[in-house]
């Protein structure tokens, strides 16, 4: 087994892998949280989202708080549970070295 085995493909881009680190250590968050938190514009934080809800990582919710919409985010047991392989094979990895 090679010790890049359990990387994931899906946490490849600075911005999914800070929303996952995030969402790892908060409950949830919603939208403006994540954007001032990485630094991103919308459309990057939209995007990023769209790509780790499409794998089943995180789950979104929409509502609307008064009358602005709100959209917040959170880890599935399954986006938890390969976030954390994928923590674990990076640090295999750097100890190798």
């Amino acid at each position: 087994m090679s010790i890049i085995t359990n990387i994931n493909k899906a946490f490849d881009h600075r911005i999914r892998l800070g929303i996952m680190s995030i969402l790892m250590v908060n409950e949830y968050a919603d939208f403006n949280m994540l954007k001032e938190l990485l630094g991103a514009t919308d459309g990057n934080i939209a995007s990023h989202a769209k790509a780790l809800e499409k794998v089943e990582y995180i789950k979104v919710e929409k509502q609307f708080i008064g009358r602005k919409p709100n959209t917040r985010y959170s880890t599935t047991d399954l986006g938890r549970a390969e976030f954390k392989k994928h923590i674990n094979a990076l640090e295999k990895l750097i100890n190798k070295s």
